[in-house]
Protein backbone atom coordinates (compact mmCIF):
# COMPACT_ATOMS: atom_id res chain seq x y z
CA UNK A 1 0.00 0.00 0.00
CA UNK A 2 1.24 3.47 -0.88
CA UNK A 3 2.13 5.61 2.19
CA UNK A 4 1.87 9.41 2.13
CA UNK A 5 3.49 11.34 4.99
CA UNK A 6 1.93 14.67 5.94
CA UNK A 7 3.47 17.46 8.03
CA UNK A 8 1.85 20.49 9.63
CA UNK A 9 3.26 22.56 6.75
CA UNK A 10 1.81 20.34 3.99
CA UNK A 11 -0.66 21.96 1.62
CA UNK A 12 -4.03 20.16 1.93
CA UNK A 13 -4.74 20.68 -1.78
CA UNK A 14 -1.42 19.12 -2.80
CA UNK A 15 -1.86 16.16 -0.47
CA UNK A 16 -5.46 15.77 -1.68
CA UNK A 17 -4.23 15.56 -5.27
CA UNK A 18 -1.75 12.85 -4.25
CA UNK A 19 -4.48 10.95 -2.37
CA UNK A 20 -6.86 11.15 -5.35
CA UNK A 21 -4.12 9.97 -7.72
CA UNK A 22 -3.24 6.95 -5.60
CA UNK A 23 -6.93 6.10 -5.10
CA UNK A 24 -7.46 6.23 -8.87
CA UNK A 25 -4.45 3.97 -9.46
CA UNK A 26 -4.64 1.51 -6.55
CA UNK A 27 -7.97 2.01 -4.75
CA UNK A 28 -6.43 2.70 -1.34
CA UNK A 29 -3.72 4.76 0.38
CA UNK A 30 -2.29 5.17 3.88
CA UNK A 31 -1.79 8.73 5.12
CA UNK A 32 0.53 9.17 8.13
CA UNK A 33 0.74 12.23 10.39
CA UNK A 34 2.64 12.92 13.62
CA UNK A 35 1.24 15.67 15.84
CA UNK A 36 -1.95 17.68 15.99
CA UNK A 37 -1.04 20.10 13.18
CA UNK A 38 -0.07 17.32 10.78
CA UNK A 39 -3.22 15.34 11.64
CA UNK A 40 -5.33 18.43 10.97
CA UNK A 41 -3.74 18.89 7.53
CA UNK A 42 -4.16 15.19 6.76
CA UNK A 43 -7.87 15.20 7.61
CA UNK A 44 -8.47 18.35 5.56
CA UNK A 45 -6.65 16.65 2.68
CA UNK A 46 -8.95 13.62 2.83
CA UNK A 47 -12.00 15.89 2.72
CA UNK A 48 -10.64 17.78 -0.30
CA UNK A 49 -9.69 14.50 -2.04
CA UNK A 50 -13.27 13.32 -1.64
CA UNK A 51 -14.35 16.38 -3.62
CA UNK A 52 -11.73 15.68 -6.30
CA UNK A 53 -12.99 12.10 -6.75
CA UNK A 54 -16.72 12.91 -6.65
CA UNK A 55 -17.02 13.88 -10.34
CA UNK A 56 -15.71 10.40 -11.23
CA UNK A 57 -18.48 8.89 -9.12
CA UNK A 58 -16.01 7.55 -6.55
CA UNK A 59 -16.77 7.88 -2.83
CA UNK A 60 -14.05 7.26 -0.25
CA UNK A 61 -13.95 6.36 3.42
CA UNK A 62 -11.30 7.11 6.02
CA UNK A 63 -10.41 4.64 8.79
CA UNK A 64 -8.28 6.25 11.54
CA UNK A 65 -5.80 4.22 13.58
CA UNK A 66 -2.60 4.65 15.56
CA UNK A 67 0.76 3.30 14.46
CA UNK A 68 4.33 3.44 15.73
CA UNK A 69 7.01 4.87 13.47
CA UNK A 70 10.69 5.63 13.93
CA UNK A 71 11.91 9.21 13.50
CA UNK A 72 15.61 9.97 14.06
CA UNK A 73 16.04 6.73 15.98
CA UNK A 74 13.15 7.46 18.36
CA UNK A 75 9.84 5.62 18.40
CA UNK A 76 6.86 7.96 17.87
CA UNK A 77 3.12 7.41 17.75
CA UNK A 78 1.54 8.54 14.50
CA UNK A 79 -2.01 8.85 13.27
CA UNK A 80 -2.63 6.51 10.36
CA UNK A 81 -5.56 7.24 8.05
CA UNK A 82 -6.49 4.37 5.77
CA UNK A 83 -8.32 5.91 2.81
CA UNK A 84 -10.10 3.60 0.42
CA UNK A 85 -13.02 3.38 -1.96
CA UNK A 86 -16.36 2.84 -0.23
CA UNK A 87 -17.45 -0.76 -0.88
CA UNK A 88 -20.75 -2.42 -0.03
CA UNK A 89 -21.26 -6.17 -0.44
CA UNK A 90 -18.12 -6.50 -2.57
CA UNK A 91 -18.96 -3.76 -5.08
CA UNK A 92 -18.13 -0.09 -5.05
CA UNK A 93 -20.78 2.36 -3.92
CA UNK A 94 -21.26 5.21 -6.33
CA UNK A 95 -23.13 7.87 -4.34
CA UNK A 96 -26.11 5.66 -3.66
CA UNK A 97 -25.83 3.55 -6.82
CA UNK A 98 -23.80 0.39 -7.30
CA UNK A 99 -21.16 0.02 -9.96
CA UNK A 100 -18.67 -2.69 -10.79
CA UNK A 101 -16.74 -1.09 -13.65
CA UNK A 102 -13.81 0.10 -11.48
CA UNK A 103 -10.51 -0.23 -13.34
CA UNK A 104 -7.29 -0.48 -11.37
Amino acid sequence: MEVLKVSSKSSPNSVAGAIAGVIRDYGCVEVQAVGAGATNQALKSVAVARGYLAPMGVDIICIPAFTSIEIDGAERTAMKLLVEIRWLFGIALRFGRFFTDMIY
